[in-house]
């Protein structure tokens, strides 16, 4: 995924939560609503994701240097792990806190259509921007299915944007069915366990971006594809009789450490022996796709 696109992703969320964001807490003081201040946090919580999504990226980036010889491409998985701990702290916790409490504590809301109004605004603006996502990881998933495709996803930006969009679409629609069944069926707390419920999908979501994010950190090996393919490289040089290890490691989207150890033939000079590794590792620099083939 290119970084201009994955960019476009996440400022175009960004934009769009930052906006629904201050609808809800619009709408949630003016009626009440227990379920539409979740949704207000929601969107909160997920507008400061965004921005540190983009800090990630812009730490990424830096070039390397003598205390960080191998760059700073960790420092995007370490962000996406962030934000994950701050969907399951600060969004399903407090949804679930204000849903608890207005369980135990229940009222009817006022002027209920200000929430119909908000949530049909929100859907509109969440779905834009979901499409956005989808169409963005869609581009770069090929024909791998949609849970292969993340799991060998190696930039986690795009797919953390798109699980944050889907869990929003998602406890819109929670939260729409509770404040209705409440009007419909005078059950106050069908607010309050909307609240809960939405919680509950968050924590969902964040735990399954804090999986992928803390697999990523901990240092992933490139694809098992890639690995045939650094292997076919190396035993394709003259001299060398076969390849003993193959470690690699991702220190980023694109920065990939790689270490080898080959058994070359005897007769071969320290000077062949030294061109053909320098040889190999640039034909190894060469190959800019670290994703497999689609």
């Amino acid at each position: 995924m290119a970084s201009h696109s994955t960019r476009t992703v996440i400022y175009a969320a960004l934009a769009g939560n930052m906006l629904i964001a201050i609808s809800k807490f619009g709408a949630a003081w003016f009626t009440g609503s227990s379920a539409m201040l979740s949704e207000a946090i929601h969107s909160l919580v997920d507008t400061g994701n965004q921005g540190l999504l983009l800090h990630g990226m812009r730490q990424a980036a830096k070039p390397a240097n003598s205390e960080h010889p191998f760059g700073h491409g960790l420092q995007l998985y370490f962000w996406t792990f962030i934000v994950a701990i701050l969907i399951f702290g600060l969004g399903a916790g407090v949804a679930m806190l204000e849903g608890i409490q207005k369980i135990l504590k229940p009222h009817p809301l006022e002027s209920p259509w200000v929430n119909y109004s908000v949530l049909a605004l929100s859907l509109m603006f969440e779905g834009i921007t979901w499409l956005v996502a989808l169409r963005a990881f869609a581009a770069g998933k090929g024909g791998r299915r949609w849970l292969d495709a993340i799991r060998s996803s190696k930039d986690p930006t795009v797919f953390t944007v798109l699980f944050e969009d889907t869990a929003a679409l998602l406890g819109l629609l929670i939260a729409a069915a509770g404040i209705a069944a409440g009007q419909m069926f005078n059950l106050p707390i069908a607010d309050g366990m909307a609240s809960v419920a939405i919680g509950l999908l968050l924590a969902v979501t964040a735990a399954f971006l804090a999986y992928e994010s803390q697999s990523l950190l901990t240092g992933e090996g490139v694809h098992p594809e890639i690995r045939a393919s650094m292997r076919r490289l190396a035993e394709a040089e003259p001299g060398v009789l076969r390849m003993n290890e193959l470690l690699t490691m991702h220190f980023g989207p694109r920065d990939v450490l790689v270490a080898l150890s080959l058994d070359f033939e005897n007769a071969q000079p320290a000077s062949s022996v030294e061109s053909t590794v320098s040889r190999l590792e640039r034909r190894i620099r060469a190959c800019r796709q670290l994703e497999p083939a689609e």
